[in-house]
Parts: structure tokens; C-alpha cells; sequence
């Protein structure tokens, strides 16, 4: 069997391309749900998976990088399904230099083991200019799918975006009428948006405090996204914008909402109905709340609130997707994002399904990435921890492989 594997895969008489490497002698964890294969060995050629097997089963051709896997783990290429480019430098991705955004979106992004992420909203093309850029190879990054421009309601342009917004000379992002709506999600799709996001509940401060989109508009939007195959994420906010967002349609929620409490059994139940799928960013609530010295009950309330509802949603079934709003707030380590997933009760599969299988599949990318096994894209990552044995092992990233190219690369 080893010999016909390396008959057919040394067949084609190319020359070694830089994306042909072996990770050697790490465990292997080819999906969150599989069992490991140990000391074992992932080959790849062309950026693609040819060969996943015990080391001592294997050969590997020479002239090939080698990574040396003895005492590491190996999992596949994680997904951040919640980013955005709205930094001092991503904001303008198409003009910095590129060893400036290397070594920025190596901060953010692959220093973690990020290999695809979506930005659900950035301005003025950022994430599509970043995007190419990527492709082309001027800059080193994830793969990108973006969202474009997101929908605000009338009159409610969230408040803390107001100045960023001016300062970024963005046109209005409101949206008054389903035909609006419509038309400017039609037009956002076909210039290569991979989704849509829409502001269910729009925190825009003073007496409102959370403005509802109006469902017929919301409904535009995601039928929009929908009639071109495409996922309509919702940031919910409170309980009027999950039932906005259950209303229209959308697919995933950006966001948990601590906002409305506990989630009951007839929430949860509706929710899956929908097929929602959710991203918690728990994070995010704890690094606002400490950014604005929210007293430390109310930090631990909303967290409480926020992992009840992970916690009975993971419980029904509901589908969970790792995201961390980075490059809205600062935070960039994904450990505390990991630790309160295991506060809500996920076990390390759980949390690395999030990252993994999940996001893949439900973004219509299943059959080529989110798993280890042959003929799927080589997307990789190395870790120094294994996370069965220390659920934030998932965080101790010592390579990230993109297409079978080297992103990052911690020393030992």
C-alpha cells in the first residue's frame, strides 16, 4: 500500500513546489469527533492533503520541508467566524505596506491558528482589498470571506461607531425600505460579498437604547443573501432583535445576548428550529465591561447570562461557531475565548469543532477544508499542548499552515 501510494503520487514528474511539506511523528487529530492517530504523519503536495497515516507506515520524499511533529499536535486549520479589519492599519489594508500588514494580521489572525475568517462588516472595500492582496501574494494572511457593508436600521447607526464612520468618510449604512435594502444587498453580493450582516437591534444609546430593524427589511436582506446561496448573519443584541432575526430568516447570530437574560427552553427550541447557528464572543462582553469599569457583578452577570445560553444551545444541538470580534476590540489572545467556552460547558471536541468542522460546513467549504484527510486543502495547525489534555492547549499555536505554505512559525 505505502508503495503505491508514492507510485501515484510521484507519478507527475513537477518539480517540488513550495507548498509540499510533511508534518512528522505528532498526534494527529483529523477531526474533532475522530480518534488520533498517533506519531503520525500528514503529507502534503500542492497544498493539498495526499496522505495522513502512522509515521511508520509513511515515506517521505526527499526534497520536501519537513516539520518535526515529536511531541506536538496536530489539528485542522482553524476558522474565526467573527473579525473585522477596523484598525489604525487594517482600515486601510489597500495602502500599507505589506510587512506591515504581515506582521499585523500575524498579531490578530495566524499567530492563533487562524486560516480562514470572515469579517461580518468593514467599509469602503477593506476586506476585499485585503483580500486580493492575500491572493496575490504581496501579503501573508488567512483565506477572507467578508460580509461588505453592514444594514443598519433608520436612524440607527450604532452609536460606537458614529465617529469611527465620519472619520472613515462611510456613507450612510442605514437602510429605510425593504426595495433599499434589496438592492444595495444585491449589488454588495455580486461584487463579491460572501454574505450579508444586518443590525436586528442596533444599540444607538439615549432613551431608544436598542432599536429594532424592521422585519420586512431585515426579511430583504437575507432573501437577498439567500437567492444567491450566500449566509445572512445578525447581530441580535436583545430580545427584540433575536426575534427580528427569527423572523427574517438569518443564518447566524453574531453574537450571544446578555442583554435578555437567560435563554428559556421555547427560545432555544425556536432558535434551532430556524437552524440558526451562533457565535458567542464571549470575550467581547468581558473586555467592554472591563474597558468602561463595570462593577465586577455586573461583568459576572452578563457572563453568567451569556454562557447559559451557549451552555443550552450547545445542549439542544445548536450549532456553535468560534469568533472573538477582533480588530473591534484589542484583545487578540483566543485562551480567555477558550476558557469561557469550557465555563458553558463545552469539552475540548466541542470547542475545536467550533473552529474546525463547523464554521466549514456551515459556509459551504466542508468538502475541502475543516478536516485532515486526503484531497482536502492543507490547512493546518501545530500545536504544543495537546487540548484532551489542557482545553487551552488550543491556543498554544507553534505553526500555522495555509494551502500547505508556513503563515507563522513560534520557535521552540
Amino acid at each position: 500500500m505505502k508503495a503505491l501510494l508514492w507510485t501515484l503520487l510521484l507519478a507527475c514528474a513537477c518539480p517540488v513546489a513550495a507548498a509540499d511539506l510533511a508534518i512528522v511523528g505528532a498526534r494527529i487529530y483529523p477531526a474533532p469527533e475522530a480518534d488520533p492517530v498517533e506519531r503520525g504523519t500528514v503529507l502534503v503536495r500542492d497544498g493539498r492533503i495526499v496522505a495522513v497515516g502512522a509515521s511508520d507506515e509513511m515515506e517521505v520524499p526527499d526534497g520536501i520541508e519537513v516539520i518535526d511533529g515529536n511531541g506536538k499536535v496536530v489539528t485542522a486549520g482553524f476558522w474565526n467566524s467573527h473579525v473585522h479589519f477596523l484598525g489604525p492599519v487594517t482600515r486601510e489594508a489597500a495602502t500599507r505596506p505589506a510587512q506591515e500588514m504581515d506582521a499585523v494580521l500575524r498579531h490578530m489572525l495566524t499567530r492563533w491558528g487562524f486560516t480562514t475568517v470572515f469579517d461580518i462588516s468593514s467599509f469602503n472595500g477593506n476586506a476585499a482589498a485585503l483580500r486580493r492582496r492575500i491572493e496575490a501574494g504581496e501579503v501573508v494572511g488567512p483565506h477572507i470571506l467578508h460580509v461588505d457593508t453592514p444594514f443598519f436600521p433608520e436612524d440607527g447607526t450604532p452609536v460606537y461607531v458614529r465617529d469611527l464612520l465620519e472619520e472613515l468618510g462611510v456613507p450612510s449604512a442605514e437602510v429605510a425600505s425593504p426595495e433599499e435594502a434589496s438592492g444595495r444587498a444585491a449589488r454588495q453580493l455580486a461584487a463579491g460579498a460572501d454574505g450579508v450582516k444586518l443590525f436586528a437591534g442596533a444599540i444607538v444609546g439615549g432613551e431608544i437604547e436598542v432599536l429594532p430593524m424592521k422585519v420586512d427589511i431585515a426579511r430583504a436582506v437575507v432573501e437577498e443573501a439567500h437567492r444567491v446561496g450566500k449566509p445572512a448573519f445578525a447581530h441580535p443584541t436583545n430580545t427584540e432583535g433575536l426575534e427580528v432575526s427569527i423572523a427574517s430568516g438569518v443564518d447566524v447570530l453574531a453574537h450571544s445576548t446578555p442583554f435578555s437574560g437567560p435563554w428559556d427552553e421555547a427560545l432555544v427550541q425556536r432558535l434551532r428550529a430556524a437552524e440558526i447557528a451562533l457565535i458567542p464572543t464571549l470575550t467581547l462582553f468581558e473586555a467592554e465591561l472591563r474597558r468602561e469599569d463595570a462593577p465586577d457583578q455586573v461583568v459576572e452577570r452578563f457572563i453568567a447570562d451569556a454562557t447559559q445560553q451557549v451552555r443550552v444551545y450547545t445542549q439542544a444541538g445548536g450549532t456553535v461557531l468560534f469568533g472573538t470580534d477582533v480588530d473591534y476590540i484589542s484583545h487578540v489572545d483566543t485562551r480567555r475565548e477558550i476558557e469561557l467556552l469550557a465555563v458553558a460547558g463545552l469539552d475540548w471536541r466541542q470547542v475545536l469543532a467550533t473552529m474546525t468542522t463547523a464554521p466549514a460546513d456551515r459556509f459551504g467549504h466542508g468538502e475541502r477544508k475543516g478536516r485532515i484527510a486526503a484531497g482536502m486543502e492543507a490547512d493546518l495547525v501545530v500545536l504544543g499542548t495537546d487540548p484532551a489534555l489542557d482545553i487551552t492547549g488550543l491556543s498554544d499555536v507553534r505553526a500555522t499552515i495555509r494551502g500547505g505554505r508556513v503563515i507563522h512559525r513560534t520557535a521552540d
